[in-house]
């Protein structure tokens, strides 16, 4: 079955292939106004979300097709225990295919291994949300007119933030793409996500101050810090306005540069930037869906197809230490996968936190 849990799971020529069916449906939608009748999507959020639900509804509506929209998860099964394998077994009999978020990282790819439908991952933790990358690459490509060659910005929660780390893996198959790194130490980007940089010979530099870093970019990448990611309330208070960007702050960027953001937006961004044509985080919702239509047609056609691209061999062993693996909510069996030397969680990917079962005992 072929699933979505990770952008690195389209290859650089599907993602271009989505691209190119995205601009088509935008420019000609009536083309595809009855591509999916007869077919239903199931919205499986167990985390609060507008957005990311809103736009996989309108997509398979404007696509023809139905949707289950399955949100307050306190009035399911799940509450009585049921694992996420069975809820996966069962709701996959009343649809088509199936877009889950879950507040643990990992969730996905178990929901993906009892699935005999496809299932796009809309959030998992901290982790991922490829579909929202796939809402970052249309901006950019629309905005810009490429991948290659960019100096761009990643700004807030970079620790948590699933989109940046989603954003960071899809670009760094580009060429010649710097990546400038804005957060406070609290928030910096998770070192397994650093080693990637470093693997792929990535140019990047870690600072503290957004305005010193404004000028040499072409794309800002606004990010919510948040609360809901916090274990302590305090370092949250600490954080959370760390970084706002003001139309003051905005005068020195390049005219050609792009705000983006995943949205929803607190304080980050001030209300002042809206009306500034380099503020493209409201057109990056309507690309969302464009995207969100053109990977649900994909997936549906491919549905008894090809494996995703990068299928990786995991092996039994190890004990993850992250507190938002899923293997602190639910009895799974501990899998690992190993790199350059290095384990890594075959559910949540942290390496840092995948140690021997028998250590710390």
């Amino acid at each position: 079955m072929r699933h979505l849990l990770d952008i690195t799971d389209l290859s650089v020529e599907e993602i271009e292939e989505l691209t190119r069916m995205a601009e088509d449906i935008a420019e000609h939608p009536q083309k595809y106004a009855e591509s999916c009748r007869g077919k239903k999507l199931i919205t499986l959020f167990f985390e609060p979300s507008t957005r990311t639900r809103m736009s996989f509804e309108a997509a398979m509506w404007e696509l023809g097709g139905s949707v289950i929209s399955c949100t307050d998860m306190s009035t399911s099964s799940v509450i009585k225990g049921e694992t996420l394998a069975d809820t996966m077994r069962v709701v996959a009999n009343y649809a088509d295919i199936v877009a889950m978020r879950h507040p643990y990282e990992g969730a996905a790819y178990v929901a993906s291994l009892k699935s005999p439908v496809p299932v796009i991952n809309a959030g998992d933790g901290g982790h991922c949300h490829p579909t929202q990358t796939l809402a970052d690459l249309l901006t950019v490509h629309r905005e810009l007119g490429t991948f290659d060659g960019l100096t761009v910005g990643l700004c807030g929660d970079l620790k948590y933030g699933r989109t940046v780390h989603s954003l960071i893996n899809a670009m760094l198959r580009y060429k010649d793409v710097k990546f400038v790194l804005i957060a406070p130490e609290e928030l910096k980007l998770p070192e397994y996500e650093l080693d990637a940089l470093k693997r792929a010979g990535a140019a990047y530099e870690e600072v503290r101050d957004l305005e010193s870093a404004i000028p040499s970019l072409d794309v800002l990448y606004m990010t919510r810090v948040q609360r809901e990611r916090f274990d302590d309330a305090a370092v949250y208070e600490r954080v959370k306005d760390c970084y706002v960007l003001t139309k003051e702050k905005l005068s020195a960027a390049k005219q050609k540069m792009i705000v983006m953001h995943p949205l929803p937006r607190v304080n980050e961004i001030s209300s002042d930037v809206d009306d500034d044509p380099r503020a493209a985080y409201f057109r990056q919702t309507m690309n969302g869906k464009l995207m969100r239509m053109a990977l649900i047609l994909k997936l549906l056609k491919e549905k008894d197809g090809a494996q995703p691209a990068g299928g990786k061999a995991w092996f039994v062993g190890g004990r993850c230490t992250n507190r938002k693996c899923i293997t602190r909510l639910e009895k799974l069996p501990p899998l690992y996968t190993e790199e350059n030397g290095v384990k890594k969680c075959a559910y949540c990917e942290a390496h840092e936190n995948v140690r021997d079962k028998n250590e710390g005992k």
